[in-house]
């Protein structure tokens, strides 16, 4: 059984307890995310952006409510089973980069097809294809140290994609970067989104970040509002 569908959120609610407090991020939130869809998040800082994509990547776990991925409950699955799930699920990239100083690029790159099954020469093979599509096969043996800020974030793609995720998460992933170097990643991610399928939902602060994603939505206070609401209460 197919679904269009590669998300849906029913209800949803996320507290956290802070001492005597209980905060509400969510409560009674819902969403759809097409398969293929492009989507941006934007919204004020504490609007919950972050929080959604911890959501959505198995991160975090809600409150109440249901998460459903391509037709099947993933919020009541247990740590181990979540690791799993992610590994062939999702990819992550993030403003920072996150990779690890230590490491080379293909060592960086290849850290989430550890969790599989592959032996190191597919591995290998899975990692230098990543590193083509992002343009820095011939960094291969590059240490972070030695690359941009441009370089590094095509590093963190190409972790991303190596073991061929359905669904991107980014958080803030040119919020590092100059405009021309912001412009050059985010033309790969609709790369990654148009000719390789790949479902993205991309958190920013950025509204020339997101005219490149198919459609934005606002978040306000943990629910999604229209622009024009989000701009009067800003005023």
């Amino acid at each position: 059984m197919t679904h269009e569908n590669l998300f849906i959120l029913k209800n949803l609610s996320k507290r956290f307890v802070k001492g005597k407090e209980t905060i509400s991020i969510f409560d009674g939130l819902d969403m759809t995310i097409p398969k293929g869809d492009f989507l941006a998040i934007m919204g004020p800082s504490g609007s919950g952006k972050t929080t959604l994509l911890n959501l959505l990547g198995g991160v975090d776990q809600p409150t109440g409510g249901e998460v459903i991925f391509d037709g099947e409950r993933v919020d009541s699955l247990s740590e181990s089973q979540l690791t799993k799930w992610r590994a062939n699920n999702i990819g992550f990239i993030f403003q920072f980069y996150n990779l690890m100083p230590m490491l080379n690029a293909e060592r960086n790159v290849e850290l989430p097809l550890l969790l599989t099954n592959l032996s190191s020469k597919e591995r290998m093979q899975r990692v230098h294809t990543a590193l083509k599509l992002v343009g820095l096969e011939d960094r291969a043996k590059h240490m972070p140290s030695e690359m941009s800020g441009g370089q590094l974030q095509r590093v963190a793609i190409a972790r991303a994609v190596v073991s061929d995720p359905k669904l991107l998460l980014c958080d803030e992933p040119t919020g590092d970067l100059d405009r021309q170097t912001a412009d050059e990643i985010l033309q790969m991610l609709q790369l990654l989104n148009r000719d390789f399928g790949k479902t993205i939902v991309m958190v920013t602060h950025d509204p020339a970040a997101a005219r490149y994603a198919s459609r934005t939505l606002h978040l306000d206070k943990g629910q999604f509002v229209e622009k024009e609401q989000l701009m009067e209460k800003s005023a």
